[in-house]
């Protein structure tokens, strides 16, 4: 079961080796840059290495160097090599990874690690990224307020666990205890088959007609989002947790039938109950901060396409004294105004259009 880590770790000291110049790995070293920590770098491209230094992320690896934490930041198919590569190198460091699966590269870990070695490492995972990649796509505050789930394995040395926890509190992300198996079925649900679902919805606008997809939306936009990552990565990242992501991807066909013999017979309440199920689910994720899901309302504001509105807009929620919890732009193709979307407390939201109102601006609910 997951659970949020809040004991006092020892401080993060000494050097921290990123291996993997990418986007979580640079975005890891400008996170512990900014937190005032030496990091070094290294990549099997010596470019994204330049980069990742150019921007501020750390200096390259020499050979006097030795670092007390090595963070393996390597695509799913490299992890296991690149773990064993790196609790071989510096046998003195504590080894952690970023990747998105934990089980299948610690089979490949154990396998060639020995007793001391396995006691040394200890997996971890950021819940944050991009669909850009590459260490231009860095940054600093990627892994802020995030879940990063640490994942040690049976024989992981308390101390390398807390040496991975205090990483991740320099990165200014919350420690969330799991175990490999634990962590790979939960990613499966939240992460991975999410992911596989909305490059389905994308693949069926490949083909659509141009009349058919001026009609695009932000609940479109939403819903396909995801689906620009990298095809490669995602390869990797299904094959390394295929049980898992397999089972749930059953579940979803089942629903999928039912949903489509439903609609086929014109059987409304059993649409309606599957509705009813996705309602339920999206009160099930965790609300702000990791607390309870609450009750918030979403007020429209449309905003002239012009430099400044946006702010203007945010600085009058302000000074009425309503916050934003969070928004989101839709751009009318028609007109140069932009729709902004505006998540507010319910209790707060139409307090916020009247106000919003009163200084000019055209908003509903």
């Amino acid at each position: 079961m997951a659970r949020v880590v809040d004991d006092a770790d020892e401080q993060l000291t000494g050097p921290v080796l990123v291996v993997g110049a990418g986007l979580l790995g640079t975005s890891v070293g400008l996170a512990l840059r900014r937190a005032g920590h030496e990091v070094l770098l290294t990549d099997v491209v010596e470019h994204n290495v330049t980069i990742a230094a150019g921007v501020g992320a750390g200096r390259p690896l020499t050979h006097d160097d030795t670092p007390r934490l090595v963070v393996v930041a390597v695509p799913p198919d490299h992890l296991g090599p690149e773990i064993i590569r790196a609790l071989q190198a510096f046998p003195s460091a504590v080894v952690t990874d970023v990747g998105s699966v934990k089980s299948a590269p610690l089979v490949e870990v154990r396998a060639k690690a020995s007793e001391e070695e396995l006691g040394r490492y200890a997996g971890g995972h950021p819940m944050a990224g991009s669909e850009r990649s590459g260490p231009f796509a860095a940054s600093a505050s990627l892994f802020d307020g995030r879940p990063w789930a640490v994942v040690p394995h049976a024989g992981a040395a308390e101390a390398s666990v807390a040496r991975v926890r205090a990483l991740v509190r320099a990165c200014g992300a919350t420690p969330v205890a799991l175990t490999p198996d634990e962590h790979d079925a939960a990613v499966a649900r939240t992460s991975h088959v999410p992911h596989l679902l909305a490059a389905l919805v994308a693949g069926r606008l490949v083909d659509a007609p141009a009349a058919q997809l001026v009609l695009s939306g932000q609940g479109l936009r939403d819903v396909t989002r995801i689906a620009g990552g990298d095809p490669g990565l995602w390869r990797q990242i299904v094959s390394a947790n295929a049980a898992a992501i397999g089972a749930l991807l059953g579940e979803v066909r089942a629903d999928l039938d039912r949903l489509t013999d439903a609609v086929r017979a014109g059987r409304g309440d059993e649409v309606a109950r599957l509705l009813d199920r996705g309602v339920a689910g999206t009160a099930a994720i965790p609300g702000k901060h990791g607390g309870p899901a609450r009750a918030d309302a979403l007020v429209y504001v449309a905003v002239p396409d012009h430099p400044g509105e946006l702010a203007r807009l945010l600085g009058d929620a302000g000074t009425i004294g309503v916050n934003v919890e969070d928004l989101r732009i839709d751009h009318d193709p028609a007109r140069p105004v932009g729709l902004v979307e505006l998540t507010v407390a319910e209790h707060r939201a139409d307090y916020l259009v009247d106000a919003l109102e009163e200084r000019g601006w055209t908003a509903h609910r």
